[in-house]
């Protein structure tokens, strides 16, 4: 079983629910709850689908999480991809990387996700691992998102690395 972990489920800053006086909790609409944890559920699949192809060395399952054009930002500068061409060359590269490496398990935890309808933010913390569970990447990334032409899943529109 994978063991990638989201923030949605809590922030892990602590296990004790404060009591709050009934009188400042607001009454959440009636159907509210089911919208936040459907788009809380797609965010955490586009990340699960980015995770498993880095992890398979899959170059079109991880351009797959992309809308173009894209953008993505490390090390001080950014680099504009126009389409999946452009960004497969860029991943390829990235994969040497991790073939060298020996990184074979990249794991997640959201750190902290907004959004509406077409737009959300995400900031993730990743760590890359080597099959001894050794991390050989540890980095925390931030995603501007998008939804897909279908307007149900998230696509990655930018990326800025740390």
């Amino acid at each position: 079983m994978d063991d990638r972990r989201s923030a949605f489920a809590g922030n892990g800053a602590s296990d004790v629910t404060p009591e709050v006086p009934k009188s400042f909790v607001a009454e959440v609409p009636k159907g509210f709850e089911t919208e936040v944890s459907e788009a809380e559920a797609a965010i955490e699949s586009l990340f699960e689908a980015y995770a498993a192809g880095f992890d398979d060395f899959d170059v079109d399952s991880i351009i797959a999480c992309f809308q173009f054009p894209v953008t993505i930002w490390q090390s001080g500068r950014g680099n504009v991809f126009d389409d999946e061409e452009e960004l497969a060359e860029n991943v390829e590269a990235l994969l040497a990387v991790f073939e060298r490496e020996e990184i074979v398990q990249s794991r997640f935890e959201i750190i902290e996700a907004a959004g509406d309808d077409g737009a959300a933010f995400a900031v993730l913390d990743w760590r890359q691992e080597r099959d001894d569970g050794d991390a050989a990447l540890e980095f925390r990334c931030r995603y501007a998102l998008v939804r897909d032409e279908a307007g149900k899943g998230w696509r990655i529109a930018l990326a800025v690395n740390d």
